[in-house]
């Protein structure tokens, strides 16, 4: 099977820092694909290259076969969850509507189509019931949901997910993650999901790049999230803990950088 993300001895510079170099990857359609790591190791900026925001120092990005380029209708994507004010005037139909139409000048001069397709979109998403709430007003949870909804509008080939989880309870947590696992595999959409936890999507993972230092390594959650994989890649000793389904990373280096999961309480949940 073709890819449809190619990187190709990829290297991103900040000045005298590199995030990484020398990577090459092939990311199928319908697979679903972390990307780890501390902060400031690349998750973001990994991102921004396949957005066509983020240009390499060295190496080739290609999107179905074509260069990278900005504003690619291959790419849907989902931002961090951030609340908006609760004061918000936008109905929860509205917001999705921006990703249909959104990029359009002047009035709609088809708005039954559109209607439809937003109608079609929230009950996708399970956002039917507060079609025509203003978004202020709804929960974190449901407000991502709308954002899911809004990125898969053009029915894009690649995901990109930017901590999509982050500030979400462990409930809404997994009805998004059900959510963009379900539209991988119904539609063979490729998923690329920055985080800085595993555990809430461990059951969908395919495949795992993990960044840190300046290095990285790609492969099943199996073969990277190992003591002996993230030992390497840290430099110092990390122990890996496996229990009832979860992952507990255990002694990684200057830890305030990290996200800390509820019950990272020996260490650190990756």
């Amino acid at each position: 099977m073709e890819s449809v993300v190619s990187l190709k001895g990829a290297c991103l510079k900040f000045g005298q820092r590199t995030l990484w170099e020398d990577l090459d990857l092939d990311i199928r359609p319908g697979e679903f694909f972390a990307v780890l790591g501390p902060n400031g190791s690349g998750k973001t900026s990994f991102l921004k290259v396949l957005l066509g925001l983020q240009k390499l120092h060295s190496g080739q990005a290609e999107l179905g076969g074509r260069p990278v380029e900005r504003g690619s209708s291959l790419i849907g994507y989902i931002p961090q969850q951030k609340s908006f004010p609760p004061d918000t005037p936008m109905r929860a139909r509205d917001l999705v509507a921006l990703g249909v139409d959104g990029h359009r000048w002047g009035i709609r001069l088809q708005p039954g189509r559109t209607n439809r397709k937003v109608d079609q979109l929230l009950e996708m998403v399970g956002a039917s019931d507060y079609a025509k709430v203003p978004v202020g007003q709804l929960s974190g949870g449901e407000q991502q949901r709308l954002r899911v909804a809004q990125a898969l509008a053009t029915g894009p080939q690649v995901l990109l997910c930017d901590e999509p989880l982050l500030s979400l309870d462990l409930h809404h947590q997994q009805a998004v993650s059900a959510l963009i696992h379900q539209q991988s595999r119904e539609h063979d959409t490729a998923v690329v999901f920055v985080t800085h936890e595993i555990n809430p999507i461990i059951e969908y993972v395919d495949r795992v790049l993990y960044l840190a230092g300046g290095r990285f390594r790609v492969g099943t959650p199996d073969e990277v999230m190992t003591t002996e994989v993230l030992s390497d890649l840290y430099g110092s000793n990390v122990e890996v803990i496996h229990a009832n389904g979860r992952i507990v990373v255990v002694g990684l280096p200057d830890a305030t950088t990290h996200h800390h999961g509820a019950d990272s309480l020996a260490g650190e949940v990756a």
